[in-house]
């Protein structure tokens, strides 16, 4: 992959420039209420988490196997661009833990899901991975993060595509939430890509309840 470090780093600290823009430009975009969006909207409130539809953005069908399965999926039309979200409850990621056999603190869980999905669905094991900066963290009104970059394997189960952005997001005793944004592209447009819906999740703010 030729997607560098720097490119990597710049997106991150862009990212924390554009969110509020992007977040205020996603109000009001509506989706009819498909029996995938009305599941995924209760789960999404179940792990304490707020979603607004991004501009832009079509809902297409979860992929759901025996390696992972999401919540939801939405696509940019025309863009060869997706992203899959799953979110869960900290009760879900203990199930999920203890499933999978591991010992690990509940809170940690995050690290698991992430490195669990890149190693499924990665061609190598030559991942950029990144911790989350706090600065970022609190835009989303979470406690903690991680980032996968990978190459992805030449798979039907994702549709081909060769490039992904795996994030994570977890807040400590409310849940997790995973992203994965699949693309060909590895150049500037990948990014403007996810730019476009980089604040349609987020946790609810405390003072909200």
């Amino acid at each position: 992959m030729k997607i560098t470090l720097l490119q990597f780093e710049r997106f991150l600290l862009t990212m924390s420039f554009v969110c509020s823009i992007l977040w205020v430009n996603a109000q009001g975009t509506r989706l009819d209420n498909s029996q995938q969006f009305t599941a995924f909207d209760k789960a999404a409130k179940k792990s304490g988490v707020v979603f607004t539809f991004p501009q832009g953005f079509k809902e297409i069908k979860a992929v759901k196997n025996h390696d992972y399965s999401f919540n939801y999926a939405m696509e940019l039309p025309e863009k060869d661009f997706e992203i899959w979200l799953r979110v869960n409850t900290t009760k879900e990621n203990k199930e999920l833990l203890k499933h999978n056999h591991q010992t690990v603190n509940v809170d940690s869980a995050y690290a698991f899901i992430i490195k669990q999905q890149a190693a499924t669905f990665a061609s190598d094991d030559d991942w950029l991975t990144r911790p989350i900066p706090e600065y970022i963290l609190n835009r989303y009104n979470a406690d903690i993060g991680k980032t996968y970059l990978v190459n992805l394997k030449d798979s039907p189960v994702t549709k081909r595509y060769k490039y992904a952005l795996m994030i994570v997001l977890a807040k400590y005793n409310t849940g997790s939430v995973f992203a994965i944004c699949l693309s060909n592209s590895k150049g500037p447009e990948f990014f403007k890509n996810m730019f476009e819906a980089s604040n349609c999740l987020k946790f609810k703010s405390p003072d909200k309840g």
